[in-house]
């Protein structure tokens, strides 16, 4: 493996060295495979260890390497596609094994979300939260708020587990008949919690999706889903869902 000289070009060096190494993810290495350590490929590319580990930490945050602890920088698995716009409508739940539910809970919630549900402020709903593993890492938290009214069997939540008074409260959402949802998605900063449950530091870039869902004439249902922006990518098309997009063999996106 022999050195590569950068050439000078008006740009900094490190965002040169970035594309040098994308070059060499995209042809030497595969995913999950761990990176030389950062005095071995600061000789290889002739730079110093401090512009070294500024292109590290840049595609890092455009999701192409992970830094683990007590393994290494590896290069990340392809980013997961969020598909927006589709036809598909679906409640949550429905067909949709890829989001794992953790507890429901009977609580207030935040002022903006009782105005979307036209429920009163201090009026309690469930709120069910769910999680998303990718490649073993958590690429996605969602809180789904529903109304009491939204539910045809209460008593149906009376479910021995916090999982499995999820898995109820999302099963009686399927007897109501949707009649459409809408979404939209902007980028965030991870809060403490979406932090904690996502591996990431507070303010690190975040996509929320925020949907909602219509029956019976109301909005019967208001889902908020935090996704990584390191691991996630907007998909545009009439799939609907939420697919994994694999790269071309060798690559890392």
């Amino acid at each position: 493996m022999g050195t590569t000289q950068l050439e000078s070009v008006p740009e900094p060096k490190y965002w040169q060295l970035r594309t040098v190494l994308t070059e060499a993810l995209d042809s030497e290495f595969t995913v999950g495979e761990i990176l030389p350590n950062e005095r071995e490929l600061a000789a290889r590319f002739g730079v110093a260890r401090a512009t070294l580990r500024q292109a590290l930490e840049q595609l890092e945050l455009e999701g192409r390497l992970q830094r683990r602890r007590g393994v290494g920088t590896t290069v990340a698995p392809p980013r997961m596609g969020v598909a927006v716009g589709g036809e598909r409508q679906l409640w949550p739940g429905a067909d949709d094994e890829a989001w794992q539910p953790v507890d429901c809970t009977l609580a207030v919630p935040p002022a903006a979300v009782a105005t979307a549900l036209q429920t009163a402020r201090d009026q309690a709903v469930h709120i069910v939260r769910r999680s998303r593993v990718s490649d073993g890492q958590p690429v996605a938290a969602e809180l789904l708020y529903i109304p009491p009214a939204s539910l045809p069997d209460p008593a149906a939540l009376d479910a021995p587990s916090e999982a499995a008074r999820a898995r109820a409260a999302l099963g009686e959402l399927q007897h109501l008949e949707l009649q459409g949802q809408d979404r939209a998605v902007e980028l965030g900063s991870a809060r403490a919690d979406d932090a904690r449950e996502l591996d990431r530091l507070p303010g690190a870039p975040v996509l929320v999706v925020t949907t909602r869902f219509f029956a019976e004439g109301r909005t019967a249902a208001l889902s908020v889903a935090t996704y990584r922006a390191d691991t996630c990518r907007l998909t545009f098309g009439a799939s609907g869902g939420v697919e994994i997009h694999h790269g071309p063999e060798h690559q890392a996106s």
